[in-house]
């Protein structure tokens, strides 16, 4: 006679390895935002995303990050190029420019590089577009490091995000506006670094994503 626990066992063995198989593989490409600098691996946005999916029954397998604080447009490009990741993952997201900003880059160069890595993205969701989204660059000048120089940052930002945001929607792929949310002046969205989101702004950046609900039933 087989025990219940032995039951139980084996229904907890089967149900792990249906995840494992149906789960969604998840690429997140970006900068400081994406790694998550000054909060814990678990208040990363892209893993509070896939956190948030699976409460939904939309199964996420852990997101993979191509990402570094200071990465500009063109070293992202660069560690894709280096580190091969392969090309048919279910969902990739993108969130770069900041640094191009800070360093005073040229917002011409910013476009044709940004153009290029949303074609990155798209190639690595296995030419999906449905399954590809670009976040907003945040707003830094709404932080104690940024407070001084904040209408200078704001006005150069809106700039930048007006480039990604026109090319995101010409490419037929999803944009969600997160900038919005980052220019309070809410010492409980600021990270303990002074700059740097919170893990609280990044659960407010994935509410965003999760009330736009035709996306995420495209991810059933």
């Amino acid at each position: 006679m087989i025990s219940r626990s032995f039951v139980t066992f084996l229904l907890i063995l089967v149900s792990q390895f249906s995840f494992s198989q149906d789960s969604l593989s998840f690429l997140a490409l970006g900068d400081s935002y994406t790694i998550g600098e000054s909060v814990s691996e678990s208040s990363r946005w892209p893993v509070q995303l896939a956190d948030s999916l699976n409460i939904k029954g939309i199964y996420i397998k852990n997101p993979v990050i191509i990402a570094r604080t200071g990465w500009r447009t063109d070293e992202l490009k660069q560690a894709i190029e280096d580190k091969k990741p392969e090309k048919n993952y279910d969902l990739v997201g993108l969130l770069i420019g900041v640094n191009n900003q800070y360093q005073g880059k040229s917002p011409e160069s910013y476009r044709s590089e940004f153009e290029e890595l949303l074609d990155i993205a798209i190639a690595h969701a296995n030419g999906n577009k449905s399954r590809v989204f670009v976040v907003s660059i945040p707003d830094y000048g709404y932080t104690p490091f940024g407070k001084k120089s904040q209408e200078k940052i704001s006005n150069e930002l809106d700039v930048y995000n007006n480039i990604n945001k026109a090319i995101t929607e010409g490419r037929g792929v999803k944009y969600f506006y997160i900038t919005d949310i980052s220019r309070q002046y809410d010492a409980t969205l600021v990270a303990e670094d002074g700059l740097h989101p919170s893990g609280k702004q990044y659960a407010l950046w994935v509410q965003e994503i999760l009330n736009e609900e035709q996306f995420i039933n495209s991810l059933r």
